[in-house]
């Protein structure tokens, strides 16, 4: 997804002369078309996360879009004080994008997790929070981002995740996509873990279970719509994600379900425990030891229809 994503950057770039990408020295192997392209463009402000959002800041406040780039919560939780007071407060166009959210750098440890991300960017106010699942999500994400006035936290995929979209996708902040359809339950789910998910979905037709299957890539503004329909039209939700338990997606979702009074839904969260990952070893291991693999998955919708099936 990162090689998609800069790529459409470049695209983007060529036709929009505000648009300036900001580094604190990371991204090498990614970033030289950029800087290539256009280096009156181009900043590396060195292992210096604070630095380059206050720069990406003064960037954006003279007219122009200002993009921040950097690897899972580098760009994030060490700079949280300057996201929030320099780019938030002043509604700065700074776009703040990572690379690797979850544990797509399992083998790191957990300095190089985002897992905490979701939750606090979500609740900073005028930040826009995007997850796409794959490499189309990741190309129309973009696009969106850079159209978009105003600050956006944009959480990219690493590399080798699946696309789960096979055609043309209608992408538009605050609006969900559904990936399959089914009146069992729903299941909604933001980022590359979606092709699991899909995978269980699909393979629980086998038992006659048919859920419908949402990609929730904004998460804020999230689509209310969408949820409600779903607990209307299926009385039964789960959701699935990357992140810790608390105020990620399934908070999200949680909230929207307490305030439009769909308190009848029998509803279930997804997510990593409120631990920190403290084992190393690939994404795909960590998500099996931590509960969020293909049987696990398979293993919930099945115990969330339980109570109306009596299986």
């Amino acid at each position: 997804m990162r090689k998609v994503f800069n790529k459409t950057l470049v695209e983007c770039a060529r036709k929009d002369s505000r648009i300036h990408l900001v580094l604190a020295d990371i991204g090498y192997g990614e970033i030289e078309p950029f800087a290539r392209s256009f280096p009156e463009r181009y900043m590396n402000c060195g292992v210096m996360e604070q630095n380059m959002t206050g720069v990406a800041c003064g960037i954006a406040m003279e007219g122009n879009i200002a993009v921040t780039y950097s690897i899972a919560n580098f760009p994030t939780l060490r700079c949280l004080e300057q996201i929030r007071n320099d780019v938030c407060y002043h509604n700065a166009n700074v776009k703040i994008v990572i690379i690797g959210g979850g544990v797509s750098y399992g083998p790191l440890g957990i300095s190089h997790h985002s897992t905490e991300d979701i939750a606090i960017m979500r609740a900073l106010p005028n930040m826009v929070v995007l997850a796409p699942c794959d490499k189309r999500e990741a190309e129309a994400a973009t696009r969106a981002m850079l159209a978009y006035e105003g600050p956006v936290y944009f959480r990219c995929g690493y590399v080798g995740e699946k696309d789960i979209h096979h055609g043309t996708i209608d992408f538009q902040i605050g609006r969900s996509i559904e990936v399959e359809q089914g009146d069992d339950c729903c299941v909604i789910f933001s980022g590359p873990l979606g092709y699991e998910v899909q995978k269980a979905v699909l393979a629980l037709r086998e038992e006659g279970i048919r859920a419908q299957l949402i990609s929730m890539h904004t998460i804020k503004p999230i689509d209310r719509g969408a949820i409600v329909r779903a607990a209307k039209e299926t009385g039964n939700i789960l959701t699935v994600e990357e992140h810790n338990l608390s105020g990620g997606l399934g908070s999200a979702v949680a909230e929207v379900l307490a305030d439009e009074g769909c308190l009848d839904v029998r509803f279930k969260r997804m997510a990593l425990p409120d631990v920190f990952v403290h084992e190393v070893g690939s994404q795909q291991w960590l998500r099996d030891q931590y509960g969020l693999g293909l049987e696990d998955v398979k293993r919930e919708i099945r115990s969330l229809l339980a109570p109306a099936t009596g299986t």
